[in-house]
């Protein structure tokens, strides 16, 4: 149209009184005083500081990964009041909503496909964004109690996934949860099954599963009970920790660092929103492109007679379900997760190091990074593992291989008595605590192998002598060892021998109970040991 003036049109609206009635501030001026008003005076933008450092608004700083976490839970918000208009969370029609969804319902595929992806995608975003936050030390003072809240986040973004997995009520929904719900029986004290259960009582009909499930096993308590937790309970603490967490956010400052000392800041409005606005429309764009070419999973209706082979849990918990071959499940399904949430949020208070904060620095820290990465390598590695390889009866069958091709059974497994497990367990934190302190002089690592592969191949012949080996398997015992080498003494010996004894020994305690899973993996896998200590009598086992 002649004469047509984009932006004249643009000013008129924003300078209107209808709009100046929504937005504080006076006529538009575009200029820093009105840019920051804007910031201000926004109920949604107001946590943003006025200015930011440069690196602050750099793709490549944080890759947007907070921003698009928290897109996703406001598009797993929508999507989920939307279908609970057409849900109702009953064995006998749950199912038949979810089929109404695919095919009755307009759009229904699409808002069921959606919220199934968003859940899965936020996920792996909010465990992305702590690495980022992690590797780039935003965690350090004065950010220490925020780093905890998002480990929280992370905790209960699992948690709101998992509680979720049961409502569609199909094959894959009821044993998935079936399988990580019968880890929590196994709770010492609290679990009928776990350590010392039984001395408080503890019975399959009054432990912490059947609270649970609201019943003893996965039926119509158990899903009107997830149903609530999934709508109402959890994403309300969620939301209340995101509150936090976003002002905690702005009142301890954004972490990035400036390049130069006498750096200026940016502005946040346009430079910050912008990079905001593309990344939640980017974010929008994908998880509906993809919800519309892939279907999320819906297996036939559920069938608690009928037990598929293998049962797996929700994938981000197969991590969890592979350590079971390993360890009993009150250490693979209870005390190994709740060890990682309290060594995660104790971080901050152990890490005293003043460099790699606010900026991507390997140098400067590379015991921190290294085993935290370690970690989140493994945890995905034995989620591939469990997803991927393990077969009928969980028997070990590679991605290539038929699973109609039946396995022989696993070799027989056997305990060390409990003097020497005893003594094993005793040496191993007694001497893994003392020793990288102690030793001040820097080790030659070629050396060092040497000695490491030599004291394997004594534990090999000490473990012949008390119980047999299969000696094919033995370089799963010096893979492990040597791990446990390297990332277990050589690094702590290395890097944190100088930390006062209290965060020293806290800091090697979690670093041994890591590669503790490491060598009992080893154990496992090279001599078909099944437990270095057991007390019978108390269900008591590692």
């Amino acid at each position: 149209m002649p004469g047509l003036n984009l932006e004249q049109i643009k000013k008129s609206i924003i300078d209107s009184q209808i709009w100046r009635s929504m937005f504080r501030g006076g006529v538009w001026k575009d200029n820093p005083r009105d840019r920051a008003a804007h910031i201000i005076g926004n109920i949604w933008l107001h946590l943003h500081p006025v200015k930011v450092r440069k690196r602050a608004i750099e793709w490549t700083y944080t890759w947007g990964l907070g921003g698009i976490s928290f897109m996703l839970f406001l598009i797993l918000t929508v999507t989920g009041v939307l279908l609970m208009f057409y849900y109702r969370p009953t064995i006998d029609l749950a199912y038949q909503d979810m089929k109404d969804l695919e095919f009755a319902v307009t759009l229904g595929k699409l808002m069921r496909n959606a919220h199934r992806w968003a859940a899965q995608a936020m996920v792996v975003f909010v465990i992305l964004h702590m690495v980022r936050v992690f590797v780039t030390g935003a965690y350090k003072k004065p950010r220490e109690f925020n780093w905890g809240i998002g480990v929280l986040l992370l905790t209960f973004t699992l948690f709101l996934s998992f509680t979720g997995y049961l409502l569609p009520w199909d094959q894959l929904a009821i044993w998935a949860v079936t399988v990580g719900t019968n880890m929590a029986g196994a709770t010492p004290f609290l679990g009928n099954e776990g350590p010392f259960g039984s001395l408080m009582g503890m019975r399959i009909n009054n432990d912490v599963r059947f609270t649970l499930l609201g019943g003893t096993t996965v039926g119509e308590n158990t899903l009107l009970r997830f149903y609530v937790l999934h709508c109402v309970a959890v994403p309300l603490l969620v939301g209340i920790l995101l509150i936090v967490h976003f002002w905690r956010i702005r009142k301890d400052s954004f972490s990035a660092a400036p390049r130069d000392p006498n750096e200026e800041k940016v502005e946040v409005w346009p430079n910050l929103i912008v990079r905001e606005y593309i990344a939640a429309a980017g974010t929008v764009l994908v998880i509906l492109l993809w919800s519309w070419l892939v279907n999320a999973p819906l297996e036939v209706v559920a069938n608690p007679n009928v037990t598929p082979n293998p049962s797996k849990a929700p994938w981000y918990f197969v991590g969890l379900q592979e350590l079971l071959v390993y360890f009993d499940p009150w250490i693979a399904g209870v005390l190994i997760p709740n060890i990682i949430i309290v060594g995660l949020m104790a971080i901050p208070y152990l890490d005293q190091s003043p460099g790699g904060t606010g900026y991507y620095s390997f140098k400067e820290r590379p015991f921190a990074n290294t085993l935290f990465l370690l970690g989140i390598a493994l945890w995905f590695i034995l989620i591939a593992i469990g997803y991927y390889c393990r077969g009928p009866n969980y028997q070990w069958y590679w991605p290539w291989e038929s699973w109609l091709v039946e396995k022989a059974p696993p070799a027989p497994t056997w305990s060390l008595p409990l003097w020497a497990g005893t003594l094993l367990i005793l040496a191993y934190f007694g001497i893994g605590l003392v020793a990288p302190k102690l030793i001040q002089r820097e080790i030659e690592w070629k050396r060092a192998f040497i000695w490491c592969g030599a004291g394997i191949t004594l534990l090999s012949l000490g473990c012949v002598f008390l119980g047999g080996v299969a000696w094919g398997r033995l370089p799963w015992l010096y893979f492990f060892g040597f791990a446990y080498f390297l990332f277990g003494f050589l690094m702590p010996q290395r890097h944190i021998r100088n930390l006062s004894w209290t965060r020293y020994i806290v800091t090697m305690s979690l670093v041994l109970m890591m590669m503790g899973v490491l060598l009992k993996m080893g154990l496992r896998l090279g001599f078909d040991i099944k437990y270095i200590f057991t007390l019978p009598q108390f269900s008591l086992n590692i």
